[in-house]
């Protein structure tokens, strides 16, 4: 624990005001947050994804997609 405080307070020592680094953790954990949902959506069944109102070519082709996309309304 305390290799990782110690760490943390390094890496957003030399970091300037206006949340620049706040910024990018939340993008990540939003990134982060995209790709786990996607690879439980691939991993459905076809009656769960139906469920859902999904087919398993809609389900793979999300799963797809790149980190980094993720829908408008889950940026802050």
């Amino acid at each position: 624990m305390f290799a990782s405080l110690h760490t943390a307070r390094l890496a957003t020592s030399g970091v300037q005001a206006g949340g620049s680094l706040q910024r990018l953790v939340a993008h990540l954990q939003l990134a982060v947050a995209a790709h786990r949902q996607r690879r439980a959506l691939a991993q459905l069944d076809p009656h769960l994804l139906s469920d859902v109102g999904l087919t398993a070519d809609e389900a793979r082709a999300e799963a797809a997609r790149p980190l980094w996309d993720v829908p408008s309304n889950w940026r802050r």
